[in-house]
């Protein structure tokens, strides 16, 4: 049973999810090495580095995230989100490790038509290089496993902020609007803003269980970023002159999916679908950082 599990390698302990989760784990053995000391794409030291340890489980948060960065360098990218997560996987193999790997709802937006959550069964269909390279990690962490927990989120959110990305986006728009007064946001891109400190804590339950398989794990329900930005100005009472734009009107470098909420079909049918509403969520987050 993997509720018996004391020893945890996570990877990607200092990033926004990772810091959540080591608070989360903060009662089991935990191995939180830094980039410096466990570099995912030096597979050889990867391997070393886990059998010198033997976790009990491995969780990996480790990504190239930056979707405009993965389209202009497609070689890091592969390197990072999926050679990288197959070397893991096969380690986790050879030694019995379960593993638990952080994907993201950027599998999905080839249906451009879409209004209706996808569930872990509906079939992927990437739009960019970021989300090719990811549903392809997920592919062989299912490929070389049985005891995998697969989590994709959504637009997450959390105190310590993305490193790569230069926080997140609540603290994007609350920064703008202070330097600016009026931010211009997307309306026809839909998603499910996530609050990555219970975010970890649904991940901490499920792991303790020992239903395999693929999970969508984000806030309830599903927005546009416009709508997103909006509540967060709302809630933080912030004075700003807020423009809906298009897709069109805010040209990117990466195409980005027009919808990817996520149905959590599978959580529900273990029972551990209790995640807020993103309303909540951001409310919760707000009152963490003092913003509220």
């Amino acid at each position: 049973m993997i509720k018996e599990f004391k020893r945890v390698l996570l990877i990607g302990a200092d990033g926004q999810l990772g810091s959540d989760l080591k608070k989360t784990l903060q009662n089991y053995e935990l191995f939180c090495p830094l980039i410096n000391e466990l570099d995912i794409t030096q597979f050889d030291k990867v391997k070393e580095y886990i059998e010198q340890t033997l976790p009990d489980l491995i969780v990996n948060t480790a990504a190239f995230h930056q979707v405009d960065e993965c389209e202009k360098d497609i070689q890091k990218s592969f390197l990072v989100n999926t050679h990288a997560i197959k070397n893991l996987a096969e380690t986790c193999q050879k030694f019995d490790i379960p593993f638990v790997h952080i994907s993201t709802d950027y599998v999905f937006g080839l249906d451009e038509k879409r209004k209706i959550p996808y569930s872990e069964e509906d079939l992927p269909g990437p739009v960019n290089v970021y989300g090719i390279s990811k549903l392809a990690g997920e592919y062989f962490v299912r490929y070389a496993l049985k005891k995998y927990f697969i989590i994709r989120p959504a637009a997450l959110f959390g105190a310590t902020g993305a490193k790569g990305k230069g926080g997140n986006f609540v603290e994007t728009m609350l920064r703008l609007a202070k330097e600016k007064g009026e931010v211009k946001v997307k309306n026809d891109e839909f998603t499910s803003p996530t609050y990555t400190r219970e975010l970890a804590e649904v991940i901490v339950e499920l792991i303790k269980t020992e239903n395999y398989g693929v999970y969508h794990i984000t806030s309830q329900d599903g927005c546009s970023w416009y709508e997103f930005a909006k509540k967060i100005f709302e809630l933080t009472n912030t004075k700003v002159n807020c423009q809906p734009v298009s897709s069109e009107e805010f040209p990117t470098i990466a195409r980005r999916p027009r919808y990817s909420v996520l149905a959590h079909k599978h959580l529900k049918e273990i029972g551990l679908d209790g995640m807020s509403h993103w309303h909540d969520a951001l409310k919760k987050y707000l009152k963490e950082k003092g913003y509220i």
